[in-house]
């Protein structure tokens, strides 16, 4: 399924036909901070995906990287270890026939807010929800 996606005001724009990962919503404290509130990603394969325009890149740890528009600053993606980079959600464009499968790092969740029942919940790291294929 190819689907297309990119920055608000165009800057930088991605395609991919995938294989999609369903969305998965982390509530780490740095995905909080770095969007204001959690994310919710999907991934592909990185060689699937090509990337028109350049996205900045940010090294918010030892183990990934996140990019985002340097115009508008979007955040568009999450690259750490593995064969799969992530893709926030909302910059998808049109319906994407995505689902959300679960939420991870749930113990760092803002108190703000309460994370909706129905899908599978991981205090913390779960390896079957996220990008990582190791």
């Amino acid at each position: 399924m190819r689907l297309t996606g990119g920055c608000l005001c165009g800057a930088v724009t991605y395609a991919s036909e995938g294989p999609w990962r369903p969305v998965i919503a982390c509530h780490c404290s740095q995905c909080r901070k770095t969007t204001g509130h959690y994310v919710s990603a999907t991934s592909v394969p990185r060689e699937s995906l090509a990337i028109m325009g350049e996205p900045k890149w940010f090294t918010s740890s030892d183990d990934a990287r996140r990019g985002f528009c340097g115009t508008c600053g979007s955040q568009l993606f999450w690259d750490g270890a593995g064969a799969n980079i992530s893709i926030m959600a909302g910059t998808l464009d049109g319906p994407t026939g995505l689902e959300t499968k679960g939420h991870i790092f749930c113990a760092d969740k803002g108190d703000y807010y309460e994370i909706p029942g129905g899908v599978r919940r991981a205090e913390g790291y779960d390896p079957d929800l996220t990008t990582r294929v190791d």
